[in-house]
C-alpha cells in the first residue's frame, strides 16, 4: 500500500494512494498515520478496506509529511562508502547516530528555507524506515520485522553549522523544513528488497546523485537492530540511512543551495519530491 496525508499544513487526513495514482480518503474514524495506526493491527484495519469504496480526493491537494507526528528522527551518517570516500573520511566501523529535530519534518513539496546566516546548505537524498512494531534489542535477523514500510527522505544539512560550530552535527541538520518526508509511506509488501532500491537527486535539473541502496555500508535490517540497542524504537520513528556520493560538499569545488532553486528527488517505487528553496523570513 502507498499512504500519505494530504491538506493545508496542521490539517492533514490520512489517505492512500490506489492503483490509478488517485487519492482516496480514508475513514476518519481511524485517525491520523502514526503512532498506533502503523501497528500490524492498525495497519491490518487499513488493508482491510476496499479502495474502489473510498472517495476520490478531489483536485490537486497539497501533500503533507506522510507520517503524523514522529516521536524519533533518527539520522545515520556515511553508511555509503562512495559518500565517505568525498568527505575524505573512512568508512565508519560502527553507524554513525545523530537526530534530526521533529519540528524539521514537513511536507516532500514543501518550501527548504535557507536558514539566516547559511553558507553551506546543502542536500542529500535517502531511504526513510518507519517502524511500526516496538524494537528494543533486536537481531539483525529479525529486524525487519519491525518495519513497517518506507518513505523518501531529503536530509538537509547546513555543513558549517553541522561541523564547524563547535561540535555535534544536529544543528546543522535539524533546521526548520530540513527534514521533508513522502510523498508517500509504501508498506514492506511493496517493497521486497530494501537494498536494492535507486535513489537519485537533481537541483535545477542537473543531476547531482544517484546511487543504490546497494551500497550501503551497513543494511536496514543492521541499523535497526544497532539503533534498537541505544533506544526502543516505536511505531512511527523514523530512520534515514544515508546517502550516496554527489552532495554539494563533496563537489570540486563545492556546491551549495541558495534561495531561489529548485531541488528534485525520489526513490524507484517510492515516489519523488520537488523543493523550492526560500530565504529565511
Amino acid at each position: 500500500m502507498k499512504l500519505l496525508r494530504y491538506g493545508p499544513i496542521g490539517e492533514e487526513r490520512a489517505g492512500l494512494l490506489d492503483a490509478d495514482g488517485a487519492i482516496r480518503a480514508l475513514p476518519e474514524a481511524l485517525g491520523d498515520l502514526g503512532g498506533a495506526r502503523l501497528t500490524p493491527a492498525g495497519l491490518a484495519e487499513i488493508a482491510a478496506l476496499d479502495p474502489a469504496a473510498l472517495p476520490v480526493v478531489p483536485g490537486n491537494p497539497r501533500i503533507g509529511a506522510c507520517i503524523a507526528r514522529p516521536g524519533k528522527f533518527v539520522c545515520i551518517g556515511l553508511n555509503y562508502s562512495d559518500h565517505a570516500a568525498e568527505t575524505g573520511a573512512q568508512p565508519p566501523a560502527e553507524p554513525i547516530v545523530f537526530g534530526k529535530w521533529t519540528s524539521a519534518v514537513v511536507g516532500p513539496d514543501d518550501d527548504v528555507i535557507i536558514p539566516r546566516g547559511s553558507e553551506k546548505t546543502d542536500w542529500e537524498v535517502e531511504l526513510g524506515v518507519v517502524i511500526g512494531s516496538a524494537a528494543r534489542h533486536v537481531d539483525a535477523a529479525d529486524a525487519l520485522a519491525h518495519v513497517v514500510g518506507y518513505c523518501v527522505v531529503h536530509d538537509v544539512s547546513e555543513r558549517a553549522f553541522q561541523l564547524e560550530r563547535g561540535g555535534m552535527w544536529d544543528k546543522g541538520k535539524g533546521c526548520d523544513s530540513f527534514g521533508p518526508i513522502g510523498p508517500w509511506l509504501v508498506t514492506t509488501d511493496d517493497i521486497p528488497d530494501p537494498q536494492a532500491l535507486r535513489l537519485w537527486l537533481e537541483v535545477d535539473g542537473h543531476r547531482y546523485q544517484d546511487g543504490t541502496t546497494a551500497n550501503m555500508i551497513f543494511t536496514v535490517a543492521e541499523l535497526v537492530a544497532y539503533v534498537s540497542g541505544f533506544c526502543t524504537l516505536e511505531p512511527g520513528d523514523i530512520i534515514a540511512t544515508g546517502t550516496p556520493a554527489g552532495v554539494g560538499l563533496g563537489q570540486k569545488p563545492p556546491v551549495f543551495l541558495r534561495p531561489g532553486q529548485t531541488v528534485r528527488l525520489g526513490i524507484d517505487g517510492l515516489g519523488a519530491q520537488t523543493q523550492r528553496t526560500v530565504a529565511a523570513a
